[in-house]
Formats: structure tokens, C-alpha cells, sequence
């Protein structure tokens, strides 16, 4: 069955041998993530050497994601390890403290006494822990425990509310930025970015980074901090796609607000030409267990209903018991949310003016495979834009683009409903449709007499060159 719904897999202590990223690959993964929060440069290469040989076992390409940590801003480390925090008790938050214990603990960012005040909340561990502010002395943040419990060496903190001023991108980040190019990543994922200008600064570090190997990375923005809200059009404008990284979002504006967000991201997103991913928790029980639960089952379901291009696993496929089945379950999820989804293409294009001939062939091929009942729509594509735009909405017909480019065709395994694959063009019109033709039917995609949509540019090789709209039956000349 066709899943149009592409599936982000995290790899990590679980998957990280070639015969089981071979299986993750065959059982779905569309997209494998490398985690820079954790591991040396070194692992992060193995790791994609692994991906691109398991990719080549498996008989198909896969996208590489580097995303980077930014500023994630943690407790230091404890004398034991751990310290256990009490309700009503006080506890101390001290920038020149070395070692922690159950009075005080020392911070990974040195500024974040500047950024606090009275009455400020806290939140630790993903809100495990709540603390709320009484006064800020120096380098000292002095709370009283709001809600308790065990405190572990790096935990993260959160300001209720947002308003952090800790930049999106590290040193740490930039330097990953380069490992990432050099092991030839596809997308590059910002962690925290608050506008327009941090996504901007981060493809323009990418691509410098990337030149010498031929790369311009698809730069995604990681939505999970309260002032990247109301500055999530410039971000989406400044980035190729993103994320609704749903942790920590969460803990910044509250768990009732995430799925409000998340539909109206996804929204902004399609209604932009952008790629969208759905993050954080979505099999959470399946890294111990070897079925979800109902409810991850419906959040993966009403995500895929959103319109979201991508689901994501993190701890599910990196350190869970189950990462093959997993991701099996997961595809099985997708294609039955897929199933029931409402075609609404006439009302789409009501309101939308093309200014592009390529834009508009797009539109145009959509529109025709849809009213005439086309098995596939077959789209040349050099950059991949042609597949993107036809993407953004839903039809049931599977879209497969056809690319001699290879960081195209993984560019494009992200977007939804759409299938790269790889074909050496002929720089002649008809023999070029002629072999995408062949590729599609060899395949097993389409069938004599089937109907098929394929668009194409003239002259043949030019990026954004899509000018032409071919109907044809399979079996007949083209």
C-alpha cells in the first residue's frame, strides 16, 4: 500500500549497526536523524556511512538530518549524581557553583541570572520540576521548590513563558554545522531559533560550510520556544521546512496549548510551499514496550490528518527495544489515517493566483490526475520544486518524481506523497519521458492502460524549468 506520510527516524545506541539501519530502511524510514546532542563527530560519520550503505542494501535512498543541540540550558552536575528537591524547601541555581548538591547546583549558561527576576517560573526536566524565583543575587538565582522530585546531572530549564536570550546558535553548533556537511547531511535542523534572522544566519553558515562538497542543505526551524510563535511566518520564510518540536514547546507555553499549535503550524506551513514535521513522544511507550498505546495510535493518526508531511520517532528508534516494529507500526498508522482523508483540491485553488509557469504546471498536473482518475503523476524534476509544490496538497494520487540529481532525489524523501527516484535524463524530450515511463511500470506503480500524468522542462536540465503537461495511457506512444 502507498504511504504518502514520510517517517523521521532518530538513530542512536539502538540502531546503530548497518544490518539494523537496513532493516529501519525497509521497514519505512524515510529520513534517519542524527541527534547532535549527544556523540563525537566521529560517531555522527559512522553513523552516515552506515545510513548510505544500508540506503544502497535496501535499494533506495534516504535523507540524512543533522540537528544541532543550540543553546539547550541545563543544571550542572551533582556530587551523587542526582539531588533530591522538596517542596517548599529553597534551592539555589549558582553560575560558579562546580559540583551540586541538595542546596544549590551550578548552570551550563553562565548569563541566565541576567535573563531572570522575581516571580519568574522555572520549569526542569520538562517540567518535571517547578521553581519559582524569590530573588536573583549576582550570579545566584535563589527559588523555593514548587513541585519536587529527584534533580540529574545536565537536566534542561525552561522559563514559563519564554524570553531567554541565549542565542540559537553555539559554538558547538557551528562547528556541528561543518561535521554535518563533511558527512554530506541533507537537512540541517536549528534548535530554538527565535526569528527569521537566526534561520538566515544558520543556512548561510551551512552553505559556506557545505560549498566545498557541493551541498545547500535544506535548513529546517525547530519550533519549541514562545517567542518563535508570533514570529513563525518570517521563520517559515527564512527556512525550507519545520518542525513542531513539541517538548519543549510544551513547557514553555503549556501542554494545553501544543495542540492548537501544532495544527496551525502545519497549516502555515502547507499554505507557505514548506515541509512540516511532526516531533517529541509520538510512540513514546514503544521504547519499552512492543505496541503503543491508543492514544500515541490517534496523535500519529490526527497528525498524519493535519497534513503533516513527516512523523518523527526519537527515543523510540535511538535507544527503544523495538525500533524495526516501530517504525513498521507507525507506516501502518500512516496508511490508515491516509485512507480516510477528505480530497478538497477545488476549493484549494479557488483562491490562488500563480505567478510561475512551473508553479503552475504543478497546480495544472494536480488538478488533471485528480478529475481524470490518474494511477500517478510522473514530474521531471532537477530541484525537486515541481514535486514540493504538488505536494502541498492532497489528492490520493502518489507523485513520483524523477530526478538525475542525487541530492534532489534525498532532498525530496521528506515531502509528502511524493516518491524520488533516480533517472539519467536523456537531454531528448520524448526518450527522457519514455524512460521515466519505463522506470514508473518497471516499478510497479502502473500498469498497461493505466492513465498517467507527466510534466517536464524544455530545454531538458534546467532548475525550475518545468513548462509542459503530458497525459498518456501506459502502452501507448508518448
Amino acid at each position: 500500500m502507498h504511504r504518502a506520510t514520510k517517517i523521521v527516524a532518530t538513530i542512536g545506541p539502538a540502531s546503530s549497526t548497518q544490518e539494523i539501519l537496513q532493516q529501519m530502511i525497509e521497514a519505512g524510514a524515510d529520513v534517519v536523524r542524527l541527534n547532535f546532542s549527544h556523540g563525537t563527530a566521529d560517531d555522527h560519520r559512522q553513523r552516515a556511512e552506515f545510513v548510505r550503505a544500508a540506503a544502497r542494501q535496501a535499494g533506495r535512498e534516504v535523507g540524512i538530518m543533522a540537528d544541532l543541540q543550540g543553546p539547550k540550558i541545563r543544571v550542572g552536575k551533582f556530587e551523587n549524581g542526582k539531588a533530591t528537591l522538596v517542596v517548599g524547601n529553597t534551592f539555589i541555581l549558582d553560575a560558579d557553583c562546580e559540583l551540586g548538591n541538595e542546596e544549590r547546583v551550578g548552570l551550563d549558561y553562565k548569563d541566565l541570572p541576567r535573563d531572570l527576576k522575581a516571580g519568574d517560573t522555572l520549569l526542569l526536566n520538562d517540567g518535571l520540576i517547578v521553581l519559582s524565583v524569590q530573588r536573583v543575587i549576582g550570579n545566584e538565582i535563589h527559588t523555593v521548590v514548587k513541585i519536587g522530585g529527584d534533580l540529574s546531572n545536565n537536566k534542561g530549564i525552561n522559563r514559563q513563558g519564554g524570553g531567554l536570550t541565549a542565542p540559537a546558535l553555539t559554538a558547538k553548533d557551528m562547528e556541528d554545522i561543518r561535521t554535518a556537511m563533511s558527512l554530506g547531511a541533507d537537512y540541517v535542523a536549528v534548535s530554538f531559533p527565535k526569528n527569521a534572522t537566526d534561520m538566515e544566519m544558520a543556512r548561510q553558515l551551512a552553505n559556506i560550510a557545505g560549498a566545498p562538497y557541493g551541498i545547500k542543505p535544506k535548513m529546517i526551524a525547530k519550533i519549541e520556544r514562545a517567542e518563535a510563535i508570533p514570529a513563525l511566518q518570517g521563520i517559515l520564510e527564512a527556512s525550507d521546512g519545520i518542525m513542531v518540536a513539541r517538548g519543549d514547546l510544551a513547557v514553555e507555553v503549556g501542554n494545553a496549548a501544543v495542540p492548537a499549535l501544532q495544527k496551525r503550524m502545519i497549516k502555515m506551513a502547507r499554505e507557505a510551499n514548506k515541509f512540516v514535521i511532526t516531533a517529541t513522544q509520538m510512540m513514546e511507550s514503544m521504547i519499552n514496550a512492543p505496541v503503543p498505546t491508543r492514544a500515541e495510535v490517534s496523535d500519529v493518526a490526527n497528525a498524519v490528518l493535519d497534513g503533516t508531511d513527516a512523523v518523527m520517532l526519537s527515543a523510540e528508534s535511538a535507544a527503544g527495544k523495538y525500533p524495526v516494529q516501530t517504525i513498521e507500526t507507525m507506516a501502518a498508522i500512516c496508511v490508515e489515517a491516509e485512507k480516510s482523508e477528505h480530497v478538497e483540491l477545488d476549493k484549494d485553488f479557488l483562491d490562488r493566483t500563480f505567478t510561475r509557469i512551473d508553479q503552475s504546471i504543478a497546480m495544472g498536473a494536480l488538478f488533471t490526475a485528480y478529475h481524470l482518475g490518474a494511477k500517478a503523476i510522473v514530474a521531471l524534476t532537477e530541484s525537486g520544486s515541481t514535486a514540493l509544490w504538488m505536494s502541498r496538497h492532497w489528492t490520493h494520487v502518489p507523485i513520483f518524481a524523477l530526478t538525475p540529481r542525487e541530492g534532489s532525489e534525498r532532498a525530496m524523501q521528506i515531502y509528502r506523497n511524493v516518491n524520488p527516484l533516480h533517472l539519467d535524463t536523456s537531454s531528448d524530450r520524448d526518450i527522457a519521458l519514455q524512460q521515466a515511463l519505463e522506470v514508473v511500470v518497471g516499478k510497479g506503480y502502473a500498469a498497461r492502460g493505466d492513465m498517467v500524468v507527466l510534466t517536464v522542462g524544455e530545454p531538458m536540465g534546467q532548475a525550475g524549468g518545468t513548462n509542459t503537461l503530458k497525459i498518456v495511457r501506459v502502452g501507448e506512444p508518448v
